[in-house]
């Protein structure tokens, strides 16, 4: 169901551009920037192939993109095939907190990021 919703979200930037409201809060105004903030406009470049602006905005809006496209692709051979693609793994505890540790510093570096951009992520464009 996410996929699908994403799916149709790429869809949508595609053929009809960026959405024509603003989104975004109070703080965004003020210069605060959050991780996500360019994410719209850069999967809308991203979906067109300019994937140097998609990635000026926001790297997360390349991934997400790639992430719907993979979901899709998945949805797509097991409707055909009848067989789904289930990867899974076991990962082991010490594993799964180094993980969160790296993912919480990347999502750190992201927001001091989109922080150095807040001028160009409060443009309309």
């Amino acid at each position: 169901m996410v996929g699908a919703l994403g799916l149709l979200m790429a869809v949508g930037l595609l053929v009809f551009g960026l959405p024509p409201i603003d989104p975004h809060g109070p703080l965004h105004r003020v210069g605060i920037m959050d991780p996500l903030c360019g994410g719209s406009r850069s999967a809308y470049f991203t979906t067109h192939a300019d994937f140097a602006e998609a990635w000026r905005y926001n790297p997360l809006g390349i991934v997400s993109v790639a992430a719907v496209v993979l979901v899709a692709g998945r949805a797509v051979i097991g409707f055909r095939t009848g067989h789904w693609l289930s990867p899974s793994a076991r990962v082991p505890s010490r594993a799964r907190w180094w993980g969160v540790a790296i993912a919480v510093v990347l999502l750190g570096m992201l927001e001091i990021r989109q922080q150095g951009r807040a001028e160009l992520l409060m443009t309309l464009s």
